[in-house]
């Protein structure tokens, strides 16, 4: 018996985008699966109901994968794979595999012999990053960074020295509700002329991206950012 494919599926950053972000062919390839590997069932159930499947949604077989996921259990993720199903990886937003637990299937599924498909859908990282105007031929996405205001002060610095002596981007989020926090720090710790990029609700119907040296945003009005998805990009010349 062959072996089926996992098929990397993306979702929506925000409501209401589904025909603005995913192509035709990935949402009738999404339809089609009835084997899943998602974060949490409850938000997949959500965009599957909203991609049109034409399953009952208690009928699908789905099988969680997230943080708190331990690598030996892993393999049994892999196991409908093993049986002939082809298998749908659904992160909460964005694509699966990127900043995401489910990179460490992928992994193990070509290390199985497993065919992985990417399908084309959206992604912040890359978003922010083409609309930031840095360096799109060397960046680097640095995940979250340290809530303690020390370390933060650190890593900034470092990320800032790191970003002028390779001339490279460096990309970071934060959990929405202390983006104020970050934001502040960034004005805080990183050079007059160093720019930044501030990327909210990307897709969304209140995206907002603006990029400024650090002296001007200092000028400027505080942008509203608490609880909104934000994505940050700092560019150090």
């Amino acid at each position: 018996m062959s072996t089926g494919i996992l098929y990397l599926i993306p979702v929506p950053l925000a409501e209401d985008t589904l025909s603005n972000v995913l192509p035709a062919d990935a949402l009738e390839l999404a339809r089609t699966l009835t084997h899943f590997v998602v974060e949490a069932p409850k938000t997949a159930r959500a965009h599957l109901k909203l991609f049109g499947t034409p399953h009952e949604l208690r009928s699908l077989e789905m099988h969680e994968l997230n943080e708190h996921t331990k690598d030996g259990e892993l393999a049994a993720l892999l196991a409908p794979l093993l049986a002939g199903h082809h298998v749908g990886l659904m992160s909460e937003a964005g694509c699966p595999g990127v900043a995401d637990p489910g990179a460490r299937l992928v992994r193990l599924a070509h290390a199985r012999g497993i065919r992985v498909a990417p399908l084309v859908g959206p992604s912040s990282i890359l978003l922010a990053l083409m609309a930031s105007g840095a360096n799109g031929q060397k960046f680097r996405f640095n995940g979250y960074l340290p809530s303690n205001e020390a370390e933060r002060q650190i890593a900034i610095r470092s990320l800032e020295t790191s970003s002028r002596k390779e001339k490279q981007a460096e990309l970071f989020i934060e959990t929405p509700y202390r983006n104020d926090a970050l934001f502040a720090a960034l004005l805080q710790h990183c050079s007059p002329a160093t720019h930044l990029t501030v990327a909210r609700e990307l897709t969304g119907t209140d995206e907002w991206v603006k990029s400024k040296t650090v002296t001007d945003w200092r000028r400027a009005p505080k942008p509203e950012l608490h609880k909104r998805p934000t994505v940050f990009v700092l560019s150090a010349d």
